[in-house]
Formats: structure tokens, sequence, C-alpha cells
């Protein structure tokens, strides 16, 4: 994919373990005002991604979390995967991080996750069991996608849904339900 969305201005959040990490993770929520009633919790979100990365060996890193509207979502889904309608997580992913060329004290960019917390709160109920489970769920899932995990052969799908129980498990909580049976 050699096109990407545009990454408009965003404001960097407030982080009480900031200090501990040099992973910063721009969070925002791109919904139209009052169309959908459920609630982003942007410090909450950047503190799961950034742990994921940190998990991971990451350091000096910046990603960004942008939740948006099913209207939105659709396009992006149409542009950039060919699918009509929205889903609940794309990941775009920066490629050429091979790291040999990149300065030291610059931040490595790892890519966007974007997440649509309508898909969420409707799959939700039979697949992580709550909202805020479904959206840590895919929050995880997207960033590993950032970091080069897949899920296109059994193998991979299986090696990925484990990453992301242990990741959960550790960071966010057990889930009320089991999404990968």
């Amino acid at each position: 994919m050699t096109d990407r969305p545009p990454s408009p201005q965003t404001r960097r959040p407030e982080h009480p373990d900031a200090g501990s990490t040099n992973i910063t993770v721009l969070v925002r929520d791109e919904r139209e005002d009052g169309a959908e009633p459920q609630p982003v919790d942007e410090p909450r979100w950047a503190t799961l991604a950034r742990a994921v990365l940190d998990q991971h060996g990451v350091d000096r890193a910046e990603m960004s979390v942008t939740f948006v509207g099913e209207r939105a979502m659709s396009e992006l889904n149409e542009r950039f995967m060919g699918h009509s309608g929205p889903t609940d997580v794309l990941a775009f992913p920066i490629d050429g991080q091979g790291g040999g060329e990149l300065h030291h004290e610059l931040p490595r960019l790892i890519g966007d996750v974007v997440i649509c917390p309508a898909i969420a709160a409707h799959n939700a109920p039979d697949h992580a069991g709550s909202y805020e489970d479904e959206v840590a769920l895919l929050l995880v899932h997207g960033t590993l996608h950032l970091l080069g995990m897949d899920h296109a052969g059994a193998a991979d799908r299986e090696r990925m849904q484990q990453r992301e129980r242990e990741l959960l498990e550790e960071h966010h909580g057990v889930l009320a339900r089991d999404p990968w049976s």
C-alpha cells in the first residue's frame, strides 16, 4: 500500500508514566460531535498501546490511534482495503523501518491504528463481551499488525491470538468472553 490516510494535527496526551518510556502514542477521537454515545478514554488506550510496544522491545517510537465514526471507517475500508462498509479496526504500518539509516535521536514512526467505536459496540456482546474489552482487543490487534504480526495462515493466526491473550491479560485484564473460540 503506497497511499496512506492523511495525519491531521494532533495533541500529545498527558500520561502519568510518560517519563518511563520514549514511546509516544497519539490518541484522538475524530467522530462527529454527539453522533455516537460510546466513550473513548484517550489516556487509557494510549497507555495500553504503549505497553504493547514496550513489551515488544520498541523504544523511541511514535504511533497514532484514531477513533472514527462509521462513515469515515467505511471510506477508509473502501479506499485502502477495497471492502465496502465499515469495519472495526484498520492498521496502517509505516513500511521501511530498517533502523540502520534512522537517526537514533529521532523516534521511529510505527504507524496508525484506526478504530470504529460504533462497530466495536455492535460486535462486543458476541465477541469480547463488553465494549471496553472489545476496544482493548482491537487496539492490541491493530498494534500487533503495526509490529508485523499477521493472521493470514493458521500458524500465524494462532501465534497472534496467543500474543493478544497474553498482552490483554497483563495490561487490560481477562476479557468478559473468549473472542478466539
